[in-house]
């Protein structure tokens, strides 16, 4: 089987795929070689309908021409710049447009190349203020079982998905709550599950067990992709920030996934009413199209680092591609779209409807025990055979040999289309889903 990049033949063998099974991929390649709107194009001409935005982040669907223009545009202004000592006026602007759909409070924005990244910033951001309060004491963090907080060394300590860990270890102090997620009472749940808030009060044990004090913050995902699409119980998040003011404790949100729109309003922080102290963003900051992501944080925190300073640099922190010029172009290019065309608010709408009864549609299907939803989010679950993540696996290879990609996330598939999707594209979902299911379950 031979490839071509540009009118060059190409080989497989070079390139080791980051979290792939690197031979069975290559013994079957499923290649991409285009993309408009919602479908990719393979290379053998197929139209395959992304229900996955990508990989939870081209939210604008493929192909912007306004984007394109604005990334281009400044590329030949200038298509790099350094933000240590030196600055653009792109990257203030950007951050003046985001104060502007963030939770109230949060208005001071460092900027990274990336979701990682910006979560190792957040965790950084943590100790940097507690620092400056004179309680460097406090390193300990709470994360959460089945939470994915990117692949730094950081956030792997904070994560809870025991593959993505064991290889590497944990790095810093951290300790994990449970995740949310309970069959046994919340199975086929559309929007919030109504059991479960008092998991939360799990942290309150936590921080008597490790002595509050020692703990900096407690960062979780409103709403859990890579685990699995985990949602959370009414009332939990508010729970767990009432028991961080309780303690002085901060609380950060992960908003990677659910920022700009995939919850039905710009951030889950507004959708769920609770306002953290730090947010990271990424993915849909810039739909993609440049690698970039951020921090935000209060005023107060910023202030906290910065005053404790006798002078100089307060942080050392950053990366090279902060504040990157063509990240922060398309990033401005990515919210006049979600502005002008109602994005932010369309998942909580009769899209994030239909979306919610075709999910809920295949639970008829053998072997499903769950269905989950929330906006322009959702997972079904099935019932393991032979080994974990086998059944899984078929189902996904199946959805792309009908034209549909999904993620599979061990036994469960999760979807998560642009905001821009259409109920064409979700009939077309239905359809092709379980033609694929059926196949696949035999």
């Amino acid at each position: 089987m031979t490839f071509h990049s540009r009118n060059k033949p190409v080989s497989l063998k070079h390139h080791w795929m980051p979290f792939t099974a690197n031979r069975d991929f290559k013994a079957s390649p499923r290649m991409i070689s285009g993309a408009s709107g919602l479908y990719y194009r393979t290379s053998d001409g197929d139209q395959i309908l992304d229900m996955t935005a990508g990989l939870w982040c081209s939210s604008l669907g493929h192909g912007r021409p306004e984007i394109a223009a604005a990334v281009a545009e400044q590329f030949n202004e200038f298509d790099f710049a350094p933000s240590f000592n030196f600055g653009h006026t792109i990257s203030f602007e950007l951050a003046d447009r985001l104060q502007t759909i963030t939770p109230e409070g949060i208005d001071r924005f460092l900027f990274t190349g990336s979701g990682s990244e910006s979560v190792d910033t957040a965790l950084k951001i943590a100790y940097a203020y507690h620092h400056a309060r004179g309680q460097s004491g406090r390193k300990r963090l709470i994360g959460r079982m089945r939470a994915y907080h990117g692949m730094g060394f950081g956030g792997l300590s904070v994560s809870g998905l025991t593959p993505n860990r064991t290889a590497f270890g944990s790095w810093l102090p951290s300790d994990h709550l449970r995740d949310t997620h309970d069959l046994s009472r919340n199975a086929f749940t559309r929007g919030l599950p109504a059991h479960g808030a008092e998991m939360a009060d799990e942290l309150e044990m936590l921080l008597k067990f490790h002595d509050p004090s020692t703990v900096a913050a407690v960062i979780v995902e409103p709403i859990a992709g890579a685990g699995g699409v985990l949602l959370p119980p009414k009332g939990y998040l508010k729970r767990l920030r009432e028991i961080c003011d309780a303690y002085g404790i901060l609380l950060i949100f992960d908003e990677v996934i659910t920022g700009f729109g995939r919850t039905g309003s710009a951030f889950a922080a507004q959708e769920f009413a609770v306002t953290p102290d730090i947010m990271t963003m990424a993915k849909g900051i810039t739909a993609a199209t440049v690698p970039m992501g951020a921090v935000g944080c209060t005023k107060a925190i910023y202030d906290t680092v910065v005053d404790a300073s006798a002078g100089g640099i307060e942080l050392f922190h950053g990366y090279t591609y902060s504040a990157h010029p063509l990240g922060c172009a398309a990033a401005l290019a990515c919210l006049d779209i979600y502005e002008a065309e109602g994005l932010y608010t369309r998942a909580g709408g009769p899209i994030g409807k239909a979306l919610e009864d075709a999910l809920h549609s295949m639970a008829d299907l053998p072997g499903v025990i769950d269905v989950r939803n929330y906006g322009l989010v959702g997972a079904i679950e099935f019932k393991p055979r032979d080994k974990p993540g086998a059944l899984g696996t078929a189902l996904m290879k199946q959805c792309w040999a009908e034209g549909l990609m999904v993620r599979q996330i061990v036994d469960a598939i999760a979807v998560s289309p642009p905001l821009v999707v259409e109920d064409k594209h979700i009939a077309e979902f239905q359809d092709k889903f379980r033609r694929a299911a059926e196949t696949a379950l035999g």
